[in-house]
């Protein structure tokens, strides 16, 4: 019979990480149950405020946290960000202050997959370590009491008392180190993050293009894919193109895509403004951070844009184009691979000139997709929620 009740709030920025806060909400008590506390009666409550995505800071999270979780009268609070924490220059995780109940999350920082699985164990560890303690006397009792347990719940595995989340894949090129702070000055009394700079930095830009969701941007390219389509079509009737094919090697067709995917990420980062330069608000290593994010992002658009386009103009060449005819127009013997290179030059091309001069549809989605756009909405968002404040004064 539970004893004790506790809740616990989860603060999320806007867009992607309010909607994991949400999914949470409704996971998590009876993991707590198993993980953290039986005798107690764990309920959870989220809340989205862009004060928690709006700076990179830890420690200013920290407190826009802390100040929400007193006006909530909440037990323990834990914020999602999807923005990069640094400390001392290297990348940030996750922290946790046991004695003010308050923790963060930063999204960045857990790489680029399985992503909910790893907030997951991350919110679980971080409640364990304000429940039950940071120092390494208390983690060693935590790691008995769950090595005593029944097999847990299907959600997760038993995890280990002083690691944030399960070794997989990606983690063992980039380890995270757990670290437990002394200062009674500082917000932080245990924080993971990754020691080496260059690692973290891989993880880091990894983990923002995950948050960007590149895989929302591609619809917008449908308008792109049918005018690179019809003018592509067009380029296949001519037997310039079917020499082409048969003469050009591997490299320079290969050369080609590059050159064509390369000019259209470009042209898209122009046509929607998406470069961002340097501001008062974020340092200069972030905003070259977040371009380097969006020219990702948009590149992971732009390949996909090209598979659909070559997938689509390889079933026109081998339905439409008669070998027999190919080999009547083209000087010399007709290579087999020209069938596979003629798709291939014709994507190349159509990619230059039907998609360059064109712009995306639903820009809004593709500007949501970058974090200098979403950095500057919470900026707008806190303007005008402290000129509101300052008129009800008035």
């Amino acid at each position: 019979m539970s004893t004790n009740r506790k809740v616990i709030g989860i603060v999320a920025a806007p867009g992607y990480s309010d909607r994991i806060g949400t999914e949470l909400e409704e996971t998590i008590p009876e993991l707590l149950e198993y993980y953290v506390d039986h005798k107690t009666k764990w309920t959870t409550e989220s809340d989205i405020s862009p004060l928690t995505g709006m700076t990179e800071k830890t420690e200013e999270v920290i407190a826009a946290l802390l100040k929400e979780k007193e006006e909530r009268r909440w037990d323990m609070a834990i914020c999602l960000t999807d923005l990069p924490l640094l400390h001392e220059g290297k990348l940030v995780i996750a922290e946790a202050n046991e004695k003010k109940g308050v923790g963060l999350v930063s999204l960045p920082g857990l790489g680029a997959t399985p992503l909910i699985k790893r907030v997951r164990e991350a919110f679980l560890h971080l409640i364990s370590e304000m429940h039950d303690g940071s120092s390494d006397e208390s983690r060693k009792e935590v790691g008995k009491r769950w090595n005593q347990m029944d097999a847990p719940p299907p959600a997760l595995k038993k995890k280990d008392p002083m690691a944030l989340i399960q070794k997989r894949g990606f983690d063992r090129l980039s380890p995270i180190y757990r670290s437990v702070t002394n200062n009674e000055d500082n917000n932080i009394d245990v924080r993971f993050q990754v020691e080496s700079r260059p690692r973290g930095a891989l993880r880091m830009v990894t983990g923002m293009v995950r948050a960007n969701r590149p895989w929302r941007i591609f619809p917008s390219f449908f308008r792109m894919v049918a005018a690179s389509f019809g003018i592509g079509s067009f380029c296949l009737v001519f037997p310039t193109l079917w020499m082409l094919s048969n003469h050009y090697t591997a490299p320079r067709i290969a050369g080609l895509a590059i050159m064509a995917m390369g000019l259209l990420t470009a042209w898209l980062i122009v046509a929607h403004k998406l470069w961002e330069q340097p501001k008062k608000a974020y340092s200069a290593y972030l905003s070259r951070l977040y371009n380097g994010t969006t020219l990702l992002t948009l590149m992971t658009g732009v390949l996909f844009y090209y598979l659909l386009l070559y997938v689509c103009f390889q079933g026109m060449v081998l339905l439409m184009v008669p070998l027999d005819t190919v080999d009547s127009e083209v000087v010399g013997e007709l290579d087999p691979k020209a069938y596979i290179y003629m798709a291939w030059i014709t994507t190349s091309v159509s990619t230059i000139l039907g998609a360059l001069g064109s712009t995306l549809e639903k820009e809004e989605t593709v500007l949501d997709g970058t974090y200098g756009y979403r950095q500057k909405e919470r900026y707008e968002w806190a303007k005008r929620q402290e000129d509101d404040e300052e008129g009800e004064k008035g």
